[in-house]
């Protein structure tokens, strides 16, 4: 059996109800919402399929409406209020079907609803649900596959006016095909044996692995929490509010939808005259967003003015200090009254550390730590990194150990017969495996740093923090090459038997060329020598240590022309020079001040992997009201790794 794992958007599926009225005063009913009748679906994305709904043990996640908070809908209409008509109670799964019990508002506006449900003029339920797993159980030739939900979650219960269509994908199948044969193949057999049987033939099904499921669902879930919590701080931090009130929308488990509201909500707030306290000065824009930028724009300035340009928002901040525009600060966005206190105290407020600043937000922590991030981030994406052009960049999902396959080529085809038979071949293959790991310091921002005017506490030292981050990534990334690790074969990155090992050398035409053909010979992995294939990689690249770099760069010069043919050199302007000078560091085991190097591009086959974790693509910075320190804590993370993925890509000679 195939299964197949889904994370897709709710679905309905429409039925007659097997209503009963269990208590008129408080509208409780009783209905059945679901069962194991085959329906015809359809999407946009995929043909049409017999679709059967699992009824048995471990098919149905019921906490949904278990829970007591489920909606009783009308016409599946979550968005109006108006036709949230109820709330499921009680929910079951007897016989094969799903039933449940559920309360109707008592609404006025609901009575004449109520009066039709008694009267049998409304009788058709419909159940809003996500598939989360289903299993192939017929493949029709001449019709739609047949499909069993081995995992599914009831999400809501719908009163509809009319029964389900068969037009939209969701009604049931006709009586005209029920004795109609179709060709299945039998997903058992690995040959694909075909044979006739009737489409109301029982389908056996494959019994439901319980922790597998479970697995599966827990993953599921830790995605789902994942993507939310990501989406409220990029919400918070897209209209400039602190991360403490994504802190709380994250810890009071709202969704997205509520953050939304919950932002609005705020920004309304914020840019209200009750928000703004204190003195005003006519002319002068006192809203949020043009303090953070103001502040933001002139102390960026302030610590690079090439690269940073004086915006017009920042120059009624120019020439501030820090104290300064903490004052400034407390005094328009806290409603706090500074004269007399002393510049601590200033800092203090202006940092949230103050009790009588307990009553509102403080932005300024978090206006430097925006600062702090810019700083690192220019220097971080400034950083030089010579590996970009060899390595192949990735996204991964989570810090589980990832498996690269290194896929050899297609088995070689072969002459077919007049009325002969196709033969089977295989395709070889080998693994590789990384998986990410954190990487990261934590600086404070104190009232000392404020007090000081230290601009450097939290531009500088961040912007440190951003080029040791880069210069990270690139040792991880060199010493796979440079310390000739292990591969998944148990054999040297560069190895004789791999093909990718010259005998010692200086860099010439004869060298090279001797590297190039090597390269040329490499073969795809097949489990069969005879399906072995040339790939023909072309190297694109010369690596070298800093010492070769000049003879490297004098080697692919063009502006040499040859009196004689003999003396042409043939790989002037087709060789990129890179040069890394972890190559030659005493800091990695296998350093060499004298070997060389001949890489492929990544775009023609696998070389080095490197990947960041989703979401979060390359370094950040995350900020808090300090514990351990009298002010704000900055922490700078990288979630990174890398790892060689083939071979065939690199050619090595130790030099002489």
């Amino acid at each position: 059996m195939r299964k197949q794992r889904l994370d897709g958007p709710m679905v309905t599926r429409a039925a007659r109800a097997d209503a009963s009225i269990l208590d008129d005063d408080s509208r409780r009913v009783r209905l059945s919402f679901s069962s194991e009748e085959p329906y015809l679906r359809s999407s946009w994305f995929e043909e049409p399929w017999i679709e059967v709904l699992g009824h048995k043990e471990g098919e149905i996640d019921m906490s949904r409406l278990q829970s007591g908070a489920a909606p009783v809908l009308y016409g599946h209409n979550r968005w109006d209020r108006a036709d949230h008509v109820g709330v499921v109670e009680k929910a079951w799964v007897e016989n094969g079907r799903g039933y449940a019990e559920v309360r109707l508002s008592r609404r006025a506006e609901l009575d004449d609803l109520w009066r039709d449900i008694k009267d049998g003029i409304v009788r058709n339920v419909s159940v809003g649900y996500q598939i989360l797993e289903r299993t192939l159980v017929k493949q029709n030739e001449n019709g739609p596959n047949e499909y069993r939900v081995t995992k599914w979650l009831p999400m809501e219960v719908s009163l509809v006016p009319i029964p389900a269509d068969a037009t939209v994908g969701v009604g049931r199948s006709g009586d005209a095909d029920e004795h109609r044969m179709f060709t299945i193949t039998d997903l058992n057999d690995e040959d694909a044996t075909v044979i006739k049987t009737a489409t109301d033939t029982p389908a056996p099904t494959q019994p439901v692995d319980e922790n597998k499921v479970r697995q599966e669902a827990a993953e599921q879930a830790t995605r789902a929490e994942r993507q939310r919590v990501a989406d409220i701080r990029k919400l918070v931090r897209e209209h400039k509010l602190p991360e403490t009130l994504a802190d709380t929308l994250i810890d009071d488990g709202k969704d997205i939808n509520a953050a939304r509201e919950a932002v609005l909500n705020e920004l309304v707030r914020r840019q209200s005259p009750e928000s703004s306290p204190g003195r005003v000065e006519a002319g002068r824009d006192l809203n949020a967003e043009r303090f953070q930028r103001g502040i933001e724009n002139a102390l960026l300035h302030r610590y690079d003015p090439q690269n940073f340009k004086l915006e017009e928002v920042g120059r009624e901040f120019r020439g501030m200090s820090l104290i300064e525009m903490a004052r400034d600060y407390c005094e328009h966005r806290l409603g706090i009254k500074v004269r007399g206190l002393s510049k601590m105290e200033v800092a203090s407020y202006a940092l949230g550390l103050e009790h009588r600043a307990l009553h509102t937000t403080s932005d300024f922590p978090y206006i430097l730590a925006a600062v702090a991030n810019k700083t690192l981030r220019r220097a971080y994406e400034v950083q030089a990194r010579t590996f970009l052009p060899i390595a192949r960049r990735v996204t991964l999902p989570d810090f589980k150990p990832v498996y690269r396959t290194q896929l050899g080529s297609a088995p070689k085809l072969e002459k077919v017969l007049e009325h002969g038979e196709f033969k089977r071949g295989t395709i070889g293959e080998g693994r590789e495996s990384y998986q990410l790991a954190t990487y990261g310091k934590v600086v404070g921002i104190t009232r000392q740093v404020i007090v000081n005017d230290d601009l450097d506490a939290f531009a500088r030292i961040p912007s440190l923090f951003g080029a040791s981050a880069a210069s990270l990534e690139s040792d991880l990334v060199w010493e796979q090459i440079i310390s000739n690790p292990t591969m998944g074969d148990g054999v040297q990155l560069f190895h004789a038997s791999h093909g990718n090992l010259g005998s010692a050398a200086a860099i010439s035409v004869d060298s090279i060329g001797i590297g190039r053909a090597a390269m040329r010979k490499q073969k795809s992995l097949a489990r069969k020598n005879a399906d072995k294939q040339f790939i023909n990689v072309e190297p694109r690249y010369i690596v070298v240590p800093p010492e070769l770099e000049t003879k490297a760069d004098q080697f692919v010069s063009t502006a040499l022309l040859a009196s004689q043919s003999a003396n042409v050199n043939p790989f002037a302007g087709r060789l990129q020079v890179i040069a890394e000078p972890r190559l030659s560091d005493p800091g990695f085991t296998g350093y060499s001040a004298t070997a060389w190097f001949l890489a492929a591009s990544p775009e023609q086959v696998d070389t080095i992997e490197y990947g960041y974790l989703e979401g979060q693509e390359g370094v950040y910075l995350e900020t808090r009201v300090g514990f351990d320190v009298d002010g704000v804590e900055i922490k700078c993370r990288l979630d990174f790794a890398a790892k060689v993925i083939d071979w065939v890509g690199f050619y090595k000679n130790p030099g002489a």
